[in-house]
């Protein structure tokens, strides 16, 4: 059960972040669920030294959309420079 959970959590923070980043028309559902779940990886990778704040998807949390949704901007602001060569 926990890894549906993860994908829905994931998919909503890949859409939020999406949609902050400008990137919503290029991204379909799938691409949202793959950079929720990854930024959800980069995210307690980044929080969790940072902070000592962690966050699972497994379980649905509001610190875990949270860790996911700013992990999955910073994943979405990478591919952005390298792509765009802008951050935006």
């Amino acid at each position: 059960m926990g890894w549906i959970i993860a994908l829905i959590v994931g998919g909503i923070a890949g859409w939020l972040a999406s949609l902050v980043m400008n990137r919503d028309a290029s991204m379909g559902i799938m691409w949202n669920i793959v950079v929720g779940c990854v930024g959800s990886l980069i995210g307690n990778a980044l929080s969790g030294p940072l902070f000592g704040i962690r966050g699972s998807v497994q379980q649905f949390s509001l610190t875990g959309l949270i860790i996911a949704f700013v992990g999955a901007v910073v994943l979405l602001g990478i591919v952005n420079f390298f792509k765009r060569g802008s951050v935006r």
